[in-house]
């Protein structure tokens, strides 16, 4: 067996003993050992191995496969510009803590800049978005022995590598998932040239790992008085906190809800003395004001080495929170008043608008959801809509690409997820998200398929966030549509039919009756919605809840 051949096998036997259960793999000639040892793996059961064409799309598959199953998942691609297609995933997931692996070939190091063809520094091209960049180094046979033996030295060399690399990625020692770059220089020949009574090198007995590895506790009292008129703001990343579960909390639909709902259109009305933060707030303007007033005092109650603090008001970190004193009842009474009318005005205002908008749509999308759904939020305008409709009820897992908010590949994502998803999966995306992803849907026929997707798109043909930012102000009309609201007037049924997806264009009603069902495999529902008049209904909003 050749020394490519045999590094890879190692190196797949080894993720498969470190609890790696999925891996997305790119086709190319550098990486044509561990494609070939995948297959094997796949074909054996010890992994399920997912082809796909475009790096960009595999890498937030990976995204959405590693976020729902809360384990390492390596993308696996060949040199060059394959690489370098994974920075948008490698964000997401430094950003959102995701144990992403990207495991990429390389041309031996020798051939850095010496004009070879499809040979780029890519040792290190993620710099400080990786929580480390390990290299095993060239593959060399140490004896003229045919058997395992001659490998044995390195064997220990590879596999401690493997555990190294999966205990960065899970943030076993640091509290601090995240992703990794595992590069490995392959030098030909790069196919099995497996030989009678030849095999790859063990590892240890009964499946073990090479080096085991434990997580490590961080654990951060923080005393907070709850005297004191007191919020609690719960971000994304958020764990449930029993101790605060009396406060009410502003909770984005990723996060958990601590406490008593609290409406985040309702905090203009409020004045709080005091503020909890859990997670990381990545969504509302009011509580950006709220965390940036300095007459409020602000802590932060996160897991791992980074607490959010955008202001600079935070007067105290910790990993839980030691609370004593409690809330004054007239505080709590105001809070649940505010609230509920919040939600009322809002389902008020939609009832009475004549067309239908993104707000529209996830209401529906809300209402329609059940315990045991999965609902993947896109990170434009979506997951803005889903946090004013409502919140999502118990029972419900939500998942959004909160890291660095962008829109990359979220259909690829929401691909992931309903593939380690048991039940029904739900994703509600804008139209200029689907697109931006449309090669998410390109999943090949003996590919793993999810097996209840359903994609909810809320087409308003363009960019309706836009049309809620500072730019969408009516004295810029005059260049807005061309270059922020960016019309595409694309058919997304003949799209769908193009990868044979089914779709359907339904209005509001009818978008609630499918979604009364279940999908056999994806399906695309899209709904038609007009956002000429997003900035009046959001208006109308403010004005009646904060008069």
């Amino acid at each position: 067996m050749n020394p490519s051949t045999v590094q890879a096998h190692v190196v797949v036997d080894e993720l498969g003993r470190g609890g790696v259960r999925d891996v997305v793999l790119c086709p190319g000639s550098r990486n044509a050992p561990l494609a070939f040892a995948l297959q094997e793996a796949d074909a054996a059961g010890r992994l399920r191995l997912h082809m796909r064409i475009d790096e960009r799309a595999a890498g937030f598959l990976a995204v959405g496969l590693a976020v729902a199953s809360q384990l390492p998942v390596p993308v696996v691609m060949t040199s060059g510009t394959a690489v370098a297609n994974l920075g948008p995933a490698v964000l997401e997931a430094n950003y959102a803590r995701v144990p992403l692996v990207v495991l990429s070939a390389n041309r031996p190091y020798e051939m850095l800049g010496s004009g070879a063809n499809q040979t780029v520094e890519q040792f290190g091209l993620f710099g400080s978005q990786v929580r480390t960049t390990i290299s095993l180094g060239l593959a060399e046979e140490e004896s003229a022995s045919a058997d395992c033996a001659s490998y044995g030295h390195q064997n220990s060399l590879w596999r401690s590598a493997v555990c190294r690399v999966l205990a960065a990625a899970r943030g076993t020692r640091s509290g601090n998932a995240g992703p990794v770059h595992f590069d490995i220089p392959l030098r030909e020949p790069l196919v099995p040239d497996l030989a009678p009574g030849e095999c790859a090198p063990e590892g240890r007995e009964g499946g073990r790992a090479w080096t085991h590895t434990q997580y490590a506790t961080l654990d951060v009292p923080l005393g907070i008085d709850l005297t004191p008129d007191t919020i609690v703001v719960s971000g994304h990343g958020a764990r449930l906190r029993p101790e605060l579960s009396e406060l009410p909390t502003v909770a984005e639909p990723t996060a958990p809800m601590h406490g008593p709902a609290l409406h985040p259109l309702a905090l203009p009305l409020l004045r709080p003395s005091q503020a909890i933060v859990t997670g990381r707030p990545t969504l509302h303007r009011p509580v950006a004001k709220v965390l940036a007033d300095p007459n409020v005092t602000v802590y932060a109650v996160t897991t791992g080495p980074r607490w959010p603090d955008v202001s600079g008001n935070v007067v105290g970190t910790g990993t839980r929170a030691i609370v004593t004193g409690a809330s004054r009842p007239e505080w709590l009474a105001q809070c649940r008043e505010l609230d509920a009318m919040a939600t009322e005005v809002i389902r008020a205002e939609l009832a009475v608008h004549s067309k239908p908008t993104g707000l529209h749509v996830a209401a529906v999308v809300m209402d329609s959801l059940r315990e045991g759904d999965q609902l993947l939020l896109g990170a434009s305008n979506p997951v803005r809509d889903a946090a004013l409709v409502s919140y999502p009820r118990p029972g419900i897992t939500v998942l959004s690409n909160r890291g660095v908010a962008g829109i990359d590949g979220t259909v690829s994502a929401a691909v992931g997820a309903a593939l380690q998803h048991d039940g029904r999966t739900v994703a509600l995306l804008g139209d200029l998200t689907f697109l931006h992803d449309a090669s998410g849907l390109l999943i090949g026929p003996g590919e793993p398929h999810p097996a209840d997707l359903t994609i909810v798109v809320a087409n308003d043909d363009g960019g309706g966030i836009f049309e809620l930012l500072e730019q969408g102000d009516p004295q810029y009309a005059g260049v807005f549509e061309r270059v922020f609201g960016t019309p595409h007037g694309m058919d997304l049924a003949a799209l769908c039919a193009a990868y044979r997806i089914p779709h359907s264009q339904v209005d509001p009603e009818q978008l609630a009756v499918e979604l009364a069902g279940h999908a056999h495999g994806t399906r695309v529902l899209e709904v038609l919605t007009e956002r000429s008049r997003l900035r009046e209904l959001h208006a109308a909003v403010r004005a009646k809840i904060a008069p």
